[in-house]
């Protein structure tokens, strides 16, 4: 069959090179794609990731049976309605249902209406009132900007003057609600889950993210700057609890509420002194996540998508090795930053997920915020650790254009 990804980063990097790998797969289509891509799928720089007509015709041209939606933007905006319309099968939610990333206020009022571990909040559109909240509550808080934010749209203040100074930024010309939040104190971790209705099935392994754009968890909130699996220090009676008390119970929240959901949910969970809660909920594939699960992932792609189209039982079967990946950035990231700096990955680029670069005269240049995530793989988190520095030691960049954090997966590190 030919199947179609929507998107242009390093996660739908993972998700074509993944479906390229499937025996059942003739061709995969990138829509808009990137360069680096084009070595596992036919990229089509020319249609946006809201160019809806353009997908459908070509997917109807090229008789493509699934497509899969790797951004929030997309899928907010529509693509999932719009395409099933047409008669295209789509692995991703409609609108309606990605409001449980679009909107964080609709996700955590769902929550609050069943009683799904989250932390205690509020949500204003009145500047004073949330001022006056923030006054009364006090610091540490997180305050969370409505709508899409790619990872980015999250203040966490550890003081007054820091909460106060993230309400002028999020609430600085625009209407939509800030979400504002009780500090949770507690390691985090990421699951991602299929979900078709009242049917899911969780990934077997967890990953861990590290949204920090500088050592040690310092500086602004990103995209995601590495990320590593399995994270073994986390037990698996965690991950069952997120399961049990989180997962299920907002598929069947989702159903409750008239919502019909399809595709993958995200769900960042924090442990507590009370329990594992809820962070967010995204409507897709972790980035980068995606990129380490996917390639630990053995089973074809097409194979466990039917069987959650189908609403199936099976196991997911993950290669026992542990992986590591180090996201390199273009400097100024995520506020304003440069773009057209080289880099040359050629010598470890089988290890590579490419997703703000362009090849330009045979060369490569940076055009976007975070450029490229180099991994690395081992029989331990150390090995794999060392694998993926020494893979970044072989990537050739101008250090005054790009950084990287020096300490991804450090926490597996010390728990060792």
């Amino acid at each position: 069959m030919n199947v179609a990804v929507i998107g242009g980063g390093g996660r739908e990097h993972a998700l074509a090179r993944k479906l390229s790998d499937s025996e059942r797969v003739d061709k995969v289509f990138v829509m808009p794609g990137n360069d680096g891509m084009r070595d596992v799928a036919e990229v089509h720089p020319e249609i946006g990731e809201t160019d809806f007509e353009a997908m459908a015709d070509l997917c109807t041209s090229n008789v493509v049976e699934w497509v899969i939606v790797g951004p929030e933007a997309p899928l907010s905006g529509g693509v999932a309605d719009f395409l099933e319309g047409k008669g295209i099968k789509v692995f991703g939610p409609r609108k309606e249902e990605s409001k449980v990333e679009s909107s964080k206020a609709f996700a955590k009022d769902i929550m609050e209406r069943h009683g799904i571990p989250t932390a205690k909040y509020e949500s204003f559109t009145d500047y004073d009132a949330a001022y006056r909240y923030i006054e009364s509550v006090g610091a540490p808080i997180v305050l969370k900007k409505d709508g899409l934010a790619a990872g980015k749209g999250v203040v966490v203040a550890r003081d007054m003057d820091e909460a106060l100074a993230g309400l002028d930024v999020l609430m600085e010309d625009s209407d939509a609600p800030v979400v504002i939040e009780e500090f949770l104190e507690g390691e985090e971790f990421s699951l991602m889950v299929l979900v078709n209705g009242e049917y899911t099935h969780s990934f077997e392994i967890i990953a861990q993210d590290h949204k920090r754009a500088f050592d040690g968890d310092e500086g602004p909130n990103t995209g995601g700057m590495g990320a590593y699996a399995p994270v073994e220090h986390i037990k698996e009676p965690v991950r069952r609890a997120a399961v049990e008390q989180i997962v299920e119970p907002m598929a069947h929240a989702m159903v409750a509420e008239g919502l019909d959901y399809f595709g993958v949910l995200y769900l960042g969970a924090i442990v507590t002194e009370d329990g594992v809660k809820v962070i967010e909920f995204n409507a897709r594939f972790g980035d980068p996540e995606a990129q380490i699960l996917l390639s630990l992932m053995e089973d074809d792609f097409i194979d466990v998508l039917e069987k959650v189209e189908k609403k199936a039982p099976f196991e997911l079967t993950f290669s026992p090795a542990y992986k590591v990946g180090v996201m390199l950035a273009s400097a100024g990231y995520p506020m304003a930053y440069e773009k057209g700096h080289t880099i040359d990955f050629d010598a470890v680029r089988d290890a590579c997920y490419v997703s703000g670069l362009e090849q330009v005269d045979d060369g490569w240049h940076t055009n976007g915020g975070r450029v490229l995530l180099v991994t690395g793989e081992g029989a331990s988190i150390e090995a794999a650790v060392e694998d993926a520095y020494s893979n970044v030691g072989k990537v050739k960049f101008d250090e005054g254009g790009l950084f990287l954090r020096r300490d991804i997966a450090k926490r597996a590190l010390n728990r060792e």
